[in-house]
């Protein structure tokens, strides 16, 4: 039974002070500004970083060329691939063909494009109207049978080449449809780009049915010109001369740069200063957001970041999908010394229900006093930055990282004006008309990958839970 208060009643008078007019004259406590966006931000950390004096570093090499082994070899700076003019020799008409400039020429025609899973590259039937040569990715070969009935032909991968007909036979025809089975990177010569280089070289089309193999010198398993020791000798023999050849172009990397410009007015910087320095605060969040974009750059960046940087050799794919220890072990045994795998915390979820169906339980590590997800001793670190595709997929990175161990480094200058953490500076730039004070917030970097095996990267590691 419900009693309801007479309308006439009166709201009863306060008999002590109440807590809304109490905290006018309370002191409150406060946390300084929170920021979401700040990450863990592993790879920052553990990456050995080196002063770069000058802005610019070199990464010196010895001089790699492989040349009889069948396979077409590239050089990529960032997102660009360009071929290695001397190895278009695998391409059957050119071997022996020794002039390096109409290589160099016909190098510098290939087009780079890019096909997604399921693309036709180039038909049956249809004429041959440019050389192929496959970077990155798999492709089939797709024939016609005795019956009509699509077959099999077979696999291209990095390095392989279909279309070299085009240099001898005008009217050769695809003898197969050539389709991508994954993501791929190619270049294409066409062919009238190939005729002009043809028309502009006698001594090309004097070549072009002339035939041969092997390399002028032995060379290592890695490419790189053998140097001749003598070794088991007695007596006084004449010892073989050498030298070690160096890479005439080697890449540079300089420095990058991010910047903000930091306002505050400076009635706010004046007054507002208790208990916490308004120009401080200000200061502390905008290098938080410089430093999580120093990161995503070390990633991302087409011209030097990792995901872009990784040899094409070292990039391998998931066996069936998800990330299992399977494709772990082999990304393991394309180093020496592997130091940290670098992935999506999505990844490393999925990761951990391929070891949980497996029965496995990988003991974690401990890292500056965290207990982080291992796989055979190396730490699986999080790292958010790596993006993850709408078809759910991503890529784990392994690396081995420091100048001494020809790894991955991280490149900054300390020492620079108005310093005001490592490589990281914030310069006054004045008062404007309307009281507002600008401070110009500056952070340089950038990383190197030293040797090409000291990254490797998985790639289409799905990472959505599969439905039964």
């Amino acid at each position: 039974m419900s009693i309801e208060t007479p309308a006439h009643a009166e709201t009863p008078e306060p008999r002590s002070l109440s807590t809304a007019a109490a905290r006018t004259l309370a002191t409150t406590t406060k946390s300084v500004p929170q920021m979401q966006g700040i990450t863990s931000r592993w790879l920052s950390r553990r990456l050995p970083w080196i002063q770069v004096n000058g802005g610019t570093y070199r990464v010196n090499r010895r001089l790699t060329y492989t040349l009889g082994n069948g396979k077409v070899e590239f050089s990529n700076s960032g997102s660009s691939v360009e071929v290695i003019p001397g190895d278009l020799r695998e391409l059957a008409p050119l071997r022996e063909f020794d002039n390096d400039t109409v290589l160099n020429e016909l190098a510098r025609r290939f087009e780079q494009r890019e096909y997604g899973p399921g693309q036709v590259v180039a038909e049956f039937g249809n004429p041959m109207d440019q050389v192929i040569v496959i970077a990155h990715g798999r492709l089939s070969k797709v024939g016609s049978g005795k019956y009509g009935e699509q077959t099999a032909v077979g696999t291209l991968a990095d390095g392989d080449f279909v279309g070299e007909e085009c240099f001898t036979q005008p009217s050769a025809i695809w003898p197969a449809t050539v389709r991508t089975d994954t993501a791929a990177t190619v270049l294409v010569l066409p062919r009238a780009a190939l005729q002009q280089v043809i028309d502009g070289a006698t001594d090309l089309r004097e070549h072009l049915d002339h035939v041969a193999a092997g390399p002028p010198k032995p060379v290592t398993r890695h490419g790189e010109v053998e140097v001749d020791i003598a070794s088991g000798h007695d007596g006084e023999p004449i010892l073989a001369g050498t030298f070690v050849d160096y890479d005439l172009t080697p890449r540079e990397y300089q420095l990058s740069v991010a910047q903000s410009v930091l306002r505050v007015h400076s009635r706010v910087a004046d007054l507002f200063n208790d208990p916490m320095n308004q120009v401080e605060q200000q200061l502390r969040l905008t290098i938080q957001a410089l430093r999580e974009r120093q990161e995503h750059d070390l990633v991302n960046n087409p011209d030097y970041g990792l995901l872009h940087n990784a040899d094409l050799k070292q990039r391998i794919y998931t066996q069936s999908g998800p990330p299992t220890p399977d494709d772990f072990d082999e990304l393991l045994s394309m180093r020496r010394s592997t130091k940290l795998f670098l992935a999506h915390p999505k990844a490393i979820a999925a990761f951990g229900r391929e070891c949980n169906a497996r029965g496995l339980y990988p003991d974690p590590v401990e890292v500056d006093g965290h207990r982080v997800p291992a796989w055979r001793g190396v730490p699986i670190f999080p790292c958010g930055k790596i993006p993850v595709s709408e078809s759910q997929t991503t890529s784990v990175l392994a690396m081995r990282t420091g100048e001494e161990d020809q790894g991955v480094v991280g490149l900054f200058q300390t020492g620079i004006p108005d310093e005001y953490e490592p490589s990281l500076n914030v310069r006054f730039m004045g008062i404007d008309d309307q009281s507002i004070i600008s401070y110009l917030v500056t952070a340089y970097y950038s990383a190197a990958v030293l040797v090409p095996d000291a990254l490797g990267v998985l790639d289409n590691v799905q990472v959505a839970r599969s439905v039964e």
